[in-house]
């Protein structure tokens, strides 16, 4: 039988929307105040972080910005949907406690896990055509390692939620079996 205790988001699974939420915010404040938010730009400070990784990944670049590509700001929407589950997941789970927590978590990480693929994917069909540019350690440091722990990450979370939503499921099936006997 599930217990209150049971339906308590695990500690690492909170500190991970802890901690993205506002990267997920500044990232896509970087791409929605594009051009200002470019090197030259009078936002740039913002992001000074992003004068490098403009330059890994041209998605966020200059030219694709320029030539009109709308993939970046497409990516940066649904990071914002995101977002705003992952911060309901937290006001849902530490909040108001509700059973429907886990659920909104699960479908908030597959966003992020399929967006993220997404991205691969369409790097890898175009050639690499935003990153192929660089060298292999540059491409492992700055866009495999830290794109791959959005899909990692998530999908262990998704996981986790998984089994919280079965275990949910499994109970009130349960529940409901015995009411019908009654």
């Amino acid at each position: 039988m599930a217990t209150a205790s049971s339906s308590k988001p695990p500690t690492w699974i909170t500190a991970w929307f802890l901690i993205t939420i506002p990267v997920i915010f500044w990232d896509a404040g970087f791409c929605f105040s594009r051009p200002r938010s470019f090197e030259g730009g009078d936002l740039h400070w913002i992001w000074k972080g992003y004068e490098l990784y403009q330059n890994i990944d041209l998605v966020y670049g200059v030219e694709a910005y320029e030539k009109g590509e709308g993939f970046t700001n497409a990516q940066a929407l649904m990071n914002l949907i995101e977002n705003f589950l992952n911060i309901a997941y937290l006001y849902l789970a530490h909040i108001e406690e509700s059973p429907i927590a886990p659920l909104v978590g699960y479908v908030s990480v597959h966003l992020t896990v399929g967006k993220t693929l997404l991205y691969w994917a369409q790097e890898y069909f175009c050639g690499f055509c935003a990153i192929g540019h660089n060298k292999l350690s540059n491409i492992l440091f700055f866009w495999v390692l830290p794109n791959g722990l959005w899909i990692v990450v998530p999908s262990l979370i998704g996981y986790t939620l998984g089994k919280q939503l079965v275990q949910q499921l499994y109970v009130a099936h349960e529940v409901s079996k015995k009411s019908k006997k009654k």
